[in-house]
């Protein structure tokens, strides 16, 4: 009876042999960038950038970089490049660790 509730998923899939999925909602011009949360099935980034000349994209993918603790070249942007809800791609971090990357900072 005294279950703890389980831990809302997060939205990461497995993308071919070695890469990761990570759904995320964007919110450019924030005060300060940092993960926000889940919103919608997705993983809520405000971002301090704005969104111009690709400046909130290279914040979200330096902020990955960062978190994960890899190599920039190792996170890129899957899909939505002009859209808020985007796909960035995780290569060579095994997807428990992106797990715990992330679920640190909830």
């Amino acid at each position: 009876m005294n279950e703890k509730p389980a831990a809302d998923p997060l939205p990461l899939a497995l993308d071919g042999h070695e890469g990761i999925s990570i759904i995320v909602r964007v919110v450019p011009r924030a005060p300060r960038t940092e993960i926000a949360g889940l919103r919608n099935g997705a993983l809520l980034v405000r971002l301090a950038a704005p969104p111009v000349d690709d400046a909130a994209n290279e914040a979200l993918l330096d902020l990955f970089a960062r978190l994960l603790k890899c190599p920039r070249r190792s996170v890129q942007l899957g899909s939505g490049a002009r859209s808020r809800d985007k796909r960035v791609r995780v290569t060579g971090v095994p997807l428990a660790e992106v797990e715990a990357a992330i679920r640190g900072t909830l």
